[in-house]
């Protein structure tokens, strides 16, 4: 049993790491073919639309008998979820990434436990206690984020070029535009859109729960919206880019990094995040997010060329701050909730044995009564 235990968690430790380093491959794939020109708009849509081809026979397969019957009314809120938490959400992502670099966008990825909770707290679906040390490390960790976002807005500081030699991709295009020090006005919106996205990502996290509760079919449920926002996703594109050269795909790094991001990180995350947090919880998993930011940091300087200022280490150092501060106030009133729950059920258990002593202890009480 413990050396089951043992192979649990380092299997579970294992699948962290794999989560973490497709979501920084993610980071670099998507900076890189946005690098080499291609359009942000329409790399949404052949991402959603090669998840939405992955996953379609698998859902319908495993999920299509037992799915619950669609209700127009439940369409319309998982078409309005599709369209600001995927497709809204992924192209305001996609502009950031052009102004800003992939490590911004690792390190901003780490406000997102902190911004679901802030959204839960204004739908009152979270409960913020200033008296209780938990309720305080709380609100320390939102601080912490939103100070750790000012940072990476604002300052840059010197640069830190360890590896800044290396263009593996960024050569084909030297005249992008994602350096901080050149252009720090879309350096700022970058940062913006990148905030304004990850809040739409929150919210999006926090909707689902309302959703599920309708449509618990999980897998069905993703899989419609990856088609919806195909099709949203799409009419964005359309509207925004209408040159036939830049819709087509060819065998380079535009096709790998779209196959990438629609079929691993969508699909292969999707089950590893769900078997690790039925395994070690949520808790683990968010504990885990920083790692992406580490890896991301090291091989967008070797792979990219980008220069890593002092100013994107300390924000992330103090988005990192806020994330953990969160999840440990949070942990720490689960474990109080848990303590009053046993408190409750031993109380009622002793109560109830004492009830059947009553009259056992006391034949004779009945008669003295009378």
């Amino acid at each position: 049993m413990k050396y089951m235990m043992m192979d649990e968690n380092r299997i579970a430790f294992m699948a962290v790491i794999l989560i973490q380093a497709i979501y920084a491959g993610m980071f670099l794939v998507s900076k890189a073919a946005f690098d080499v020109g291609m359009n942000s708009y329409i790399f949404v849509f052949y991402r959603q639309a090669f998840a939405t081809a992955f996953l379609s026979p698998i859902a319908f397969y495993f999920q299509w008998k037992d799915a619950p019957p669609l209700t127009f009314f439940t369409f319309c809120k998982i078409f309005m979820l599709s369209l600001f938490g995927i497709a809204l959400c992924l192209n305001l992502y996609g502009i950031a990434l052009v102004y800003t670099s992939a490590t911004l966008a690792a390190a901003t990825t780490n406000s997102l436990p902190v911004t679901t909770f802030f959204v839960a707290l204004l739908l009152r679906m979270e409960v913020l206690r200033l008296k209780s040390i938990a309720g305080i490390g709380k609100l320390a960790g939102i601080l912490f984020c939103m100070g750790g976002v000012g940072v990476l807005a604002f300052y840059k500081g010197p640069q830190l070029n360890f590896f800044n030699h290396h263009h593996l991709f960024s050569i084909h295009n030297p005249n992008h535009h994602s350096s901080p020090v050149a252009l720090p006005n879309t350096w700022l919106k970058g940062c913006f859109l990148m905030l304004s996205a990850n809040t739409l990502w929150g919210i999006w996290i926090v909707l689902q729960a309302f959703v599920l509760k309708s449509y618990p079919s999980k897998l069905m449920l993703t899989n419609l919206q990856c088609l919806l926002s195909s099709f949203q996703s799409f009419a964005i594109a359309i509207a925004m880019e209408r040159d036939p050269q830049q819709w087509k795909l060819g065998w380079n790094l535009r096709l790998l990094s779209v196959a990438y991001c629609g079929i691993v990180v969508t699909a292969v995350t999707y089950c590893l995040q769900a078997w690790v947090i039925e395994k070690k919880g949520p808790v683990y998993l968010a504990m885990s997010t920083p790692i992406a930011l580490v890896i991301t940091i090291f091989f967008s300087a070797v792979f990219l060329g980008e220069s890593i200022t002092l100013g994107s280490i300390l924000g992330g150092f103090l988005l990192v701050g806020g994330l953990y501060f969160v999840l440990w106030g949070k942990s720490k009133e689960q474990k109080i909730s848990e303590g009053l729950k046993e408190g409750t059920k031993e109380c009622n258990m002793e109560e109830g044995k004492d009830s059947t002593k009553l009259p056992n202890e006391n034949p004779t009480s009945s008669v003295e009564n009378v």
